[in-house]
């Protein structure tokens, strides 16, 4: 599952993406609706996690904004403010739910999942390649029908590179997807993670160059027989 994240406060930022990361979550970070805007137009998001007080352009503006460009994936409003005409205005403008600051994450993690349910992509497609099979909605990865047990990051790594296919993914790309907020992540660390992955199909039966790398430019997956 795939989350955009919009909060102008790099320090909650960072916190919010490792934590949804933990929870084997996609995350990608804007810092303001401008470059939020063209994450959006590049890709698609199962859930918008928006903060109110945005710089330029602020959250319930935005949140309108695409609502009135036909942008339907659930709205979740962070906000300070918690009288009952700020959650009016924001359930007004589109969002689906809201959420006060300081956000405590289990109550974060739980209305997310409710969102999720009620949304039309509570059950989004099962992503395969050949017989590799990767379930969002549960977390669950097999190859031929062999469960394979993977840490959050290899997970999301996956994950990606799934949804990437035959497309070429670097690793620079892959260090913004998963580690969004954190500069000191080196792309050796995307080898490592990796290498781990590649281990683990390979112990399930996958060919050992099911993930294949293309030197100097990224990942990408063998094709499908």
């Amino acid at each position: 599952m795939k989350i955009l994240l919009v909060e102008d406060d790099s320090r909650l930022a960072e916190t919010l993406a490792e934590a949804l990361t933990d929870q084997l979550y996609v995350v990608d970070t804007a810092l303001e609706a401008e470059s939020a805007l063209e994450y959006i137009k590049a890709s698609d998001y199962d859930l918008l996690l928006l903060d109110v007080m945005l710089p330029e352009l602020d959250g319930i503006s935005f949140c309108s904004l695409l609502r009135s460009r036909g942008y339907q994936m659930p709205i979740l409003m962070v906000t300070a403010r918690d009288t009952v005409s700020d959650k009016i205005s924001g359930l007004d403008a589109g969002a689906d739910d809201y959420i006060v600051k300081p956000v405590d994450l289990g109550e974060l993690f739980a209305r997310i999942r409710a969102l999720f349910r009620r949304s039309s992509k509570s059950s989004p497609p099962v992503l395969e390649w050949g017989t590799l099979r990767l379930d969002p909605s549960t977390c669950e990865v097999s190859y031929a029908e062999t469960s394979i047990y993977l840490t959050s990051k290899e997970y999301c790594i996956l994950e990606l590179i799934l949804r990437y296919g035959r497309r070429l993914i670097s690793r620079r790309d892959i260090i913004q997807h998963i580690w969004p907020t954190e500069e000191a992540v080196e792309e050796d660390t995307v080898k490592v993670h990796v290498r781990s992955l590649r281990q683990k199909l390979k112990a399930a039966g996958a060919p050992e160059n099911l993930i294949e790398t293309v030197h100097g430019r990224g990942y990408r997956l063998r094709e499908a027989n």
